[in-house]
């Protein structure tokens, strides 16, 4: 059974920082792409950043230079720091796995889900 579970969320001032992690289980880690997504209040859910399984790293341009992804393998764990945060980046946050095979199928999972609140 699949299990992405969460953690790290909360709430911090502006200009602050805060790390979540995904611990993933049941999945073959080094053949799905790893990312966060958040859903701000009203809106709909958007992509923060993805490393794929070749690795290479894409961020949104909104947290270009705040945040940073990064993955443990060991651990197969994956982790988002975020720095220099904003209240624009008042979200709840999801982690995702995917695997695309070679049809085009695309099969995902997500974690329950993370606040985070930022203050002005």
């Amino acid at each position: 059974q699949v299990q992405l579970v969460e953690s790290g969320g909360g709430l911090v001032q502006a200009g602050g920082s805060l790390r979540l992690s995904c611990a993933a289980s049941g999945i073959d880690f080094s053949v799905y792409a790893m990312g966060w997504y958040r859903q701000p209040p009203g809106k709909q859910r958007e992509l923060v950043a993805r490393i794929t399984s070749g690795r290479s790293t894409n961020y949104a341009d909104s947290v270009k230079g705040r945040f940073t992804m990064s993955r443990d393998n060991t651990e197969n764990t994956w982790y988002l720091q975020m720095d220099s945060l904003q209240p624009v980046d008042t979200a709840v946050y999801y982690c995702n796995a995917a695997r695309t095979y070679w049809n085009g199928n695309v099969y995902e999972y997500w974690g329950q889900g993370t606040q985070v609140t930022v203050s002005s």
